[in-house]
């Protein structure tokens, strides 16, 4: 019986160890993503990401627009 026991122990540790790959799914957050949630906290200067980030975005978007006038 102790010798049942033992091996019922061992099937179920070893059927509850997986592969690692079939339910991790984390996915990596972008530069532009880390940087907006560190805006939002209370660190001190946390603000000034976020004026960055925005400085940046208005940027690229005159940038695109300028790109889009020389065609």
């Amino acid at each position: 019986m102790k010798y049942f026991i033992i091996v019922l122990c061992s099937i179920s540790l070893l059927a509850g160890c997986g592969n690692g790959e079939s339910g991790d799914t984390k996915k990596e957050l972008t530069r532009q993503q880390k940087d907006s949630v560190l805006s939002k906290s209370i660190l001190p200067g946390a603000s000034v990401v976020g004026s960055a980030i925005t400085a940046s975005d208005s940027a690229a978007a005159r940038a695109k627009r300028l790109d889009e006038m020389s065609k």
